[in-house]
């Protein structure tokens, strides 16, 4: 969005009542969080990266392959 944009609507802002900026900003916080909800955080677009990296793949089935012997250990489900 343009400066020039903004400044319109900031000027325009002027003539609007305090409880219609209340409600504006109440349907603009709607707004993003609604853009938000289903949007994945950097987070879990990393985890996912990595998830689907073969490298890490690859390394991950050989811890598997070197601990499977400590699976019958009695410990599972602590």
């Amino acid at each position: 969005m343009s400066s020039s944009l903004l400044n319109q609507i900031e000027k325009k802002l002027d003539y609007l009542s305090y409880e219609e900026q209340l409600l504006l900003i109440e349907q603009i916080i709607h707004r993003l969080q609604k853009s938000t909800v289903n949007k994945p955080s950097i987070l879990e677009e990393q985890l996912l990266a990595m998830a689907n990296d073969p490298e890490i793949k690859n390394e991950l089935q050989k811890i598997e392959k070197e601990f499977a012997g400590t699976e019958a250990d009695g410990l599972e489900g602590i």
